[in-house]
């Protein structure tokens, strides 16, 4: 593959992909300069594996496992984990009542919040499917898991969603 053929193609995937995936990375690390980071990785090293890349599956699915990937290394890393750490206690440290609290309650509380606070296993294939529109069997792929374990963990997410909206943890409207 020629310099302007990588190019081009990563331009095009850029272009075409940029924005789910920034969106993907945002609902595992929901920090938006390391979604800015981890989407640029991303690119990066989509570029340079495109080479290997052998075409048996989509580019789409190719730049979400990588993204995926990309997620998951940083959320097992020491940075994220001391980060984690220092902003329970800057928060901890600022609460200054309980009507501060509330407010941020009530500006939460919408579907996405809901879909957020649920397992990392159920959002990302809940985000996966209604969000970015992939079909079950690209989300397996994305995932290194069986469709029938997205199935599962779709049911198991819906389920969980509605039992949070049924017992009044959320409000929205239609």
């Amino acid at each position: 593959m020629t310099q302007n053929e990588k190019d081009s193609l990563l331009q095009a995937a850029m272009d075409q992909h940029g924005d789910y995936i920034k969106r993907l990375i945002y609902t595992y690390v929901k920090d938006l300069p390391k979604t800015e980071d981890l989407a640029q990785e991303v690119f990066i090293k989509f570029y340079k594996s495109l080479d290997a890349f052998e075409g048996r599956s989509s580019i789409k699915t190719y730049l979400y496992r990588i993204a995926v990937n990309e997620c998951q290394n940083y959320l097992k890393s020491w940075h994220y984990k001391k980060f984690e750490v220092t902003e329970k206690v800057k928060n901890w440290l600022k609460r200054d009542s309980f009507e501060v609290d509330f407010l941020q309650q009530e500006q939460n509380q919408s579907i996405g919040a809901l879909v957020n606070s649920l397992p990392i296993k159920y959002r990302e294939v809940i985000w996966l499917y209604y969000y970015v529109e992939l079909s079950i069997t690209d989300i397996a792929e994305v995932l290194k898991c069986s469709p029938n374990t997205v199935k599962t963990r779709l049911a198991r997410g819906r389920k969980l969603a509605k039992i949070t909206i049924e017992e009044g943890d959320f409000d929205y409207e239609y």
